[in-house]
């Protein structure tokens, strides 16, 4: 039975009636990237089935499925509806009747956060430097640090020279004890703006004597300013607990309080996942791998910074309840007063996460009935010209490492490439979640004659075997990437116009939403 509809005009209402609401666009990532509503949140009909469960903790909630036309968001509903969500919904007429009845539309993905980002810029008054600036310093042996916000693997991508990486709600907790002297300059940079301004205005938040200014547009503004960004680069931050936690743990507490967070302990945790009517997320903001050794039951890795950053990625529900928790505090108290800031949510620090029952990060496994194969069976195979490969990772990742001569493809569009297969070969599916690879083999067991299978361990297995593994930037070309938003410097072609055109786009949202009326940032 196909999902109620509802009009531009109720959406809009229930927006805005304080009641618990997730809007969830079921195109990929790029496709949802040419325009959708602001609070909507990517759940791409290829992985709709993993994606879902995280981001509806609560299966009643009342969920609206969106799409531009295509017939995506009825089928997200009945996926939606196989789950256990009742209260689910399609918005009639999808973008374009949101458009015709006079809303707005928005570009680019993690809107709501980027959009956060220039609200505190502005709010603020967060000083900035441009790339001159900071290479005349530089230059100058001026006393100064510079603090990259990203996550290792985009400072490993390209640094600022002499940077060291601080990531996101990492800062507030390690610059104390990095920046020994009161005259230091604190630059933070990220890629683009939102970073820098969140990573710089969570230092002066949390009160550090220093000045701090933020690297206006990050490492695009460098390069295109005619500097060079380094590649490769690790320099981090020291591993372990700061001398200076208990002090950089009361500054993060006053910083969270004047936002109204509030502070539960692991009863409290408990009586709020008790209860039925609302929605209660539980993230842990860890660095990752403090989290793969070890966190409380239940939590999802969440690391500060990207939360905030990122709150698509994540959150869906409006008006949820969100607990934040780390081991020391200062992390989550950070990642909670921007959380209160940006969407007004009601937002908990978990004092004591680590006394509660902890669980460590087991490696997926396939389902039992998956059809499989091992790494060396696969290798003996195509060896042979036995096999064809079918990989469903994210296409970025294919261009940047996959098994020789498989082909890439979106799981919930195989039809074309299974037309292509040649039907005297196995298929043999590899994907980097093992349940994204079941639910591929079943899509082409309906598609083609051949015995269909999964890979054991992916490709991340079979580079661990020592096999070969094929790189293209060009396989698939930019085009063809509709399950990912292509930032200015994954693009082929016409990287610094899309680099000018990418920092345009973040400075112009705060007009944008302006117009469209449904961010109240800072008002809860």
């Amino acid at each position: 039975m196909a999902a109620p509809r509802v009009a531009p005009a109720t959406l809009k209402a229930w927006l805005r009636d304080g009641a618990e609401l997730a809007i969830l666009d079921a195109r990929e990532e790029g496709e949802f990237s040419t325009g959708h509503l602001f609070w909507a949140v990517p759940c791409p009909l290829s992985v709709a089935e993993l994606r879902a469960p995280a981001l509806l903790p609560r299966r009643d909630v009342r969920v609206v499925c969106t799409d531009a036309g295509e017939g995506h968001a009825d089928r997200l509903a009945t996926v939606l509806n196989g789950i256990g969500c009742p209260n689910t919904h399609v918005l009639e007429g999808g973008t374009a009747g949101w458009v015709a009845a006079g809303y707005e539309l928005f570009s680019g993905i993690n809107v709501p956060s980027k959009a956060f980002g220039e609200w505190v810029e502005h709010h603020y008054g967060t000083p900035s430097v441009d790339a001159a600036e900071l290479h005349a310093l530089q230059q100058a042996g001026t006393d100064l640090v510079v603090v990259d916000s990203r996550p290792l693997p985009e400072f490993r991508n390209m640094s600022i020279p002499g940077a060291i990486n601080v990531p996101g709600a990492e800062l507030a907790y390690r610059v104390p004890s990095l920046v020994t002297r009161p005259d230091t300059l604190v630059v933070v940079n990220c890629a683009g703006r939102t970073r820098s301004i969140l990573g710089a205005e969570s230092l002066r938040q949390a009160e550090l004597p220093n000045r701090v200014v933020a690297l206006r547009n990050g490492t695009m503004g460098w390069e295109l300013a005619g500097f060079a960004c380094n590649r490769g680069r690790e320099e981090r931050y020291p591993a372990g607990t700061p001398a200076d936690a208990e002090a950089s743990l009361s500054r993060a507490r006053r910083f969270s309080s004047r936002q109204g967070a509030k502070v539960i302990d692991l009863d409290g945790l408990h009586r709020l996942r008790a209860e039925t009517r609302h929605t209660t997320y539980l993230f842990d903001v860890r660095d990752p791998a403090e989290f793969a050794a070890g966190h409380l039951a239940g939590a999802r890795s969440a690391p500060g910074g990207q939360l905030v950053q990122a709150t698509d990625q994540w959150v869906a529900v409006r008006h949820a309840r969100i607990v934040v928790a780390d081991d020391t505090g200062t992390r989550a108290h950070m990642t909670a007063g921007w959380l209160r800031q940006l969407g007004g949510w009601e937002v908990f620090v978990l004092e004591g996460a680590m006394a509660g029952r902890q669980e460590t990060s087991l490696p997926p496994t396939l389902p039992p009935a998956t059809p499989r194969v091992s790494v060396a069976e696969l290798a003996a195979l195509l060896g042979e010209g036995g096999a064809s490969v079918v990989d469903l990772g994210r296409s970025l990742a294919f261009r940047a490492g996959h098994i020789p001569g498989a082909v890439w493809g979106v799981r919930t569009r195989l039809r074309g490439i299974a037309a292509k297969l040649p039907t005297d070969r196995r298929v043999v599916v590899v994907a980097p979640d093992p349940s994204l690879a079941a639910l591929g083999v079943a899509e082409l067991r309906g598609l083609v004659p051949m015995p269909v299978a999964a890979l054991e361990g992916g490709t991340a297995a079979w580079a661990e075997a020592g096999f070969p593994i094929h790189a293209d930037r060009n396989d698939p070309p930019d085009e063809a990437c509709v399950d990912a938003w292509l930032r200015p410097y994954d693009r082929n072609h016409g990287v610094e116009q899309a680099m000018r055109a990418y920092l345009s786009w973040e400075v112009e949202l705060v007009r944008q939403i302006e117009r469209d009326g449904d961010a109240k940032f800072g008002q809860w």
